[in-house]
């Protein structure tokens, strides 16, 4: 009962993917829809999957700073294993809200500060137990340290000098360190003490009926016996005995000097009635984080205004009023929600039917086929091959799964029990994995957070979502030496959007090695001896060409002579001489006859 009673500021799972690790948050406020539903308004944690690379290596070097100020366990001190896991309990704190709804909680967890002075393997004994130090901006995506660290450790602690001996001299300078301003051994009595500070009110109270500003913003006298009567008048009277010597008479001449009296004011005095009022309405935005207040509301004041002011404000009746008004609020909310556990079953559970598994990943018409124990799909994280339930994992087409207990630490901790292969691009390349192309391809598999396809060994390779490889064969490579004048290669690469005429390629390679199917292409084309060449002409006379004779005149230049093609072979598609015209062998066989 008390475990499935959920209040405000409590740390929470929420789910709002079946497939997806649950969100983490933290309850403001619990609030009862028209509808009758209940939505609770909180704050959101990220994790490191949910921000960019960059930020995880500001990340990593905010930790290492850490660890070299501290002087708890180091990283180095980790395995591998708790290095993984340890990433999966960081947290990213961030000033987002949400309202989502009750019914989408699924458990408890615990959310703490970062305690440097700890061992970071505590966070790793308890369950549901997490940690961050860094917050998160989500629109302009940055990394910020927390404002509210808990200043522990070595870096805040005091040195404490060696004590004086008797005699001994200090050779500290006296001007850096504080300032003394009362001796509590003065000679005046604390009646006399008292009412000299009664004067130095009075007097207060007379300056401010003196000064106009001062009777518009305390119209009443109690109002200016009131802020006659703050700290600022009872300090400025101290310090004023202590500089005398604690002279009443001395003292008191110098509270009503030649000017007039002497007035004194403070932050609550100081401020308008505007500022009061942007103040109050940044510290309902804000918190108290001063430094957005200064910057978004009152630019003009100067951080020690704020917060001295801040601290006057809790003072007022303004602010019991303000609190008086949130407690009748809160009264009238939600305080706590009960949400019974969650019992549907998950839509990632491989069903199994007369214990055969059925479809893995919800693909249509695709069953699980059982195999060997050593060579059948395992689990994913932990490779383990027997589980009282299993659960698909990861994009459908890579037929992944987990078992139920590595299910149950994905959905809490937002990745997988066991270091895979994607987390070893991160560290120093291996001789086997320099290609800077593997390197980029197992950074995307991170980025993406893609799954690593394994077959119950632990060196299992990456798959991608959706690999091909473009093969060529060898008559294609071979057209692209032979047909060089077609291809031009060259001239293609410079307009990349024009196709290629592929056909005409494919044409005049199947006819200029029509006649060399069965054999194989000489790389060098021989000479034929010159009695072939004779017995040839003497077969196929060259016939005599038409000859075009023009009159030739100053106007025109001479036609040149145009020469008629010999017709007794065929001319390749684009009008050339094909392979069998220069190398003649089309002719072997006369060469053989004679």
């Amino acid at each position: 009962m008390a475990a499935n009673m959920y209040r405000v500021g409590d740390y929470v799972y929420f789910e709002n993917s079946s497939s997806n690790p649950y969100l983490i948050r933290r309850i403001e406020e619990l609030n009862k829809t028209a509808t009758g539903n209940v939505e609770a308004k909180v704050v959101c944690f990220y994790r490191r999957r949910d921000i960019s690379n960059t930020l995880i290596m500001l990340a990593d070097k905010h930790a290492k700073e850490i660890e070299e100020e501290s002087e708890t366990t180091v990283e180095a001190d980790l395995t591998d294993k708790q290095k993984h896991q340890l990433k999966h309990r960081e947290l990213f704190l961030s000033r987002q809200y949400e309202s989502l709804p009750a019914t989408h909680i699924r458990g408890k967890c615990s959310v703490a500060l970062l305690n440097e002075t700890e061992s970071v393997l505590s966070y790793l004994d308890k369950e549901d137990t997490f940690f961050y130090s860094l917050v998160y901006d989500p629109s302009v995506k940055t990394l910020l340290a927390d404002k509210g660290e808990i200043r522990v450790g070595p870096r805040y602690q005091a040195d404490i000098p060696e004590m004086l001996l008797e005699g001994e001299s200090d050779e500290r300078e006296q001007s850096k360190l504080e300032v003394k301003v009362w001796d509590p051994n003065s000679p005046l009595t604390d009646r006399q003490i008292d009412q000299f500070l009664v004067v130095a009110r009075a007097v207060g109270t007379f300056a401010r009926a003196l000064d106009c500003s001062s009777s518009v913003r305390q119209p009443s006298l109690h109002m200016s016996a009131a802020a006659a009567s703050r700290d600022i008048t009872l300090f400025h009277a101290m310090d004023t005995l202590y500089r005398h010597g604690y002279d009443l008479s001395s003292a008191i001449s110098v509270l009503v000097p030649l000017g007039g009296p002497v007035l004194c004011r403070d932050e609550m005095e100081e401020w308008s009635a505007s500022e009061a009022s942007l103040f109050e309405e940044a510290l309902e935005k804000y918190g108290k984080d001063f430094n957005d207040i200064r910057q978004d509301f009152l630019p003009w004041k100067s951080l020690t205004s704020i917060i001295e002011y801040y601290y006057m404000w809790k003072t007022t009746d303004r602010y019991v009023q303000q609190k008086r008004l949130k407690a009748a609020e809160a009264e009238s909310k939600l305080k706590q929600v009960y949400i019974p556990t969650y019992s549907k079953p998950n839509p990632n559970q491989i069903s199994t039917s007369n214990g055969k598994p059925g479809a893995v990943n919800g693909a249509v018409g695709t069953t699980f086929q059982p195999q060997n124990p050593l060579l059948g799909r395992a689990c994913e994280s932990c490779y383990a091959t027997q589980s009282h339930q299993w659960y698909s994992w990861g994009p459908p087409n890579m037929q992944c799964r987990l078992c139920a207990t590595c299910w149950l630490y994905w959905k809490k901790y937002g990745g997988l029990k066991m270091p895979t292969q994607s987390e070893e691009e991160k560290l120093p390349p291996s001789p086997a994995t320099e290609d800077p192309r593997v390197r980029s391809h197992m950074s995307r598999q991170a980025m993406q957070g893609m799954p690593v396809r394994n077959t119950g060994s632990p060196k299992s390779a990456v798959k991608t979502r959706q690999a091909f490889f473009l093969h060529t064969t060898y008559f294609t490579k071979f057209a692209r030496q032979v047909c060089k004048n077609t291809l031009r290669l060259r001239q293609a690469a410079r307009r990349p959007f024009v196709p290629i005429n592929y056909a005409a390629i494919r044409a005049e390679y199947a006819d200029r090695h029509a006649d060399l199917s069965g054999s194989p292409l000489k790389s060098k084309s021989t000479r034929k001896p010159l009695a072939c060449i004779i017995g040839y002409l003497e077969i196929h006379p060259s016939k005599k060409p038409n000859v075009i004779r023009s009159t030739p005149s100053l106007q025109t230049p001479t036609t040149k002579r145009m020469l008629a093609t010999p017709n007794h072979t065929s001319l390749s598609i684009l009008g050339k001489r094909n392979y069998s015209h220069h190398n003649g062998l089309d002719e072997l066989t006369c060469c053989v006859s004679d």
